[in-house]
């Protein structure tokens, strides 16, 4: 049904990564075998965390929530990217569209503040070890965890629904690979003030409340290393939160890359990039960041393997 400059669309076009015909081949097997190493490490951290029994620590429950929304917005792009670059049928019907926009809200909003509640935890256990294990229960972790989850899903479901029942315009074309909110308004017909104010006020908020609470504890945290008279403490204090702000580093630098510096400077080439390394390269990172120097996740890995051969013998 069309009405003058409306149309109603049943699929939008992605415009992919590349144009160019000789570089899908590659690049498909490039993002193949990087969600597949993504999607392996975090799901091994999902099992590990929660069948081994000296990895049911405050710290451990975060990393498996951390694992899980990795591997959920890498997901929510990654087949969808693979698919296109083999098909060069880059289309993606209308609620296919909506769902993939409404997942990537979802899992990043929740991301950002599991990581801020992951540095509260690290807060706890250096700075106020004898009220650890009060403060951080098993109730109060799920209540950090939950929150995030509650507040994304209401962000998300109205992002989305503000968006998709808004008219489109003639162009059916997005100048991605995967239905970004920012681009998808570019596309509306009808003002767009509402909604932009409505992302932008969630999105400095988000921005602003888990920077809040990672600087503040990771200001602490340094004071009270600064003030160990053990070289040994010291370390294993900085050993203990290294991880943790290796991960904090790398998204937020990624994000600030793509929505803070100035429109000039932009072009779709470079977010592009941007955009494939906190979909895909982050996710396959992450489990590998916390992985490869943690004694414990390495241990735990051992002895489920060993008891997978016992079974399979």
């Amino acid at each position: 049904m069309e009405t003058q400059n409306l149309t109603v669309f049943n699929e939008f076009i992605l415009v992919g990564i590349t144009d160019r015909p000789e570089l899908q081949a590659p690049l498909f097997g490039l993002f193949l075998v990087i969600y597949a190493v993504s999607v392996v490490g975090n799901l091994g951290i999902v099992i590990l965390t929660t069948m081994d029994s000296r990895l049911q620590t405050p710290m451990y429950f975060f990393l498996r929530h951390l694992a899980f929304t990795d591997l959920g917005y890498s997901t929510a792009v990654g087949p969808k990217m693979l698919v296109n670059l083999i098909t060069n049928q880059n289309s993606i019907s209308f609620n296919c569209c909506a769902a993939q926009m409404a997942f990537i809200i979802l899992f990043i909003g929740s991301e950002v503040f599991i990581l801020s509640a992951m540095a509260y935890d690290r807060y706890m256990a250096i700075c106020n070890p004898l009220l650890y294990t009060l403060v951080m229960s098993q109730r109060s972790c799920e209540l950090l965890v939950a929150v995030p989850y509650l507040y994304s899903t209401f962000v998300c479901l109205l992002v989305t629904v503000k968006i998709f029942n808004l008219p489109f315009c003639e162009c059916n074309i997005i100048s991605h690979f995967y239905c970004d909110s920012l681009l998808l308004l570019t596309l509306l017909c009808s003002s767009t003030h509402e909604i932009e104010l409505l992302i932008l006020i969630f999105s400095a908020s988000n921005l602003v409340s888990s920077l809040l609470v990672l600087l503040v504890s990771y200001t602490l945290i340094l004071l009270a290393i600064l003030r160990m008279n053990s070289a040994e403490g010291r370390r294993k204090a900085f050993s203990t939160c290294g991880s943790h702000l290796t991960v904090v580093v790398v998204l937020y630098v990624t994000l600030t890359f793509m929505y803070v510096q100035p429109k000039s400077s932009h072009s779709f080439d470079t977010d592009k990039m941007a955009s494939v390394f906190y979909t895909l390269i982050i996710p396959m990172l992450n489990p590998m960041i916390y992985s490869l120097r943690n004694k414990e996740v390495k241990g735990a890995f051992h002895r489920i393997w060993k008891n997978l051969n016992k079974l399979l013998r």
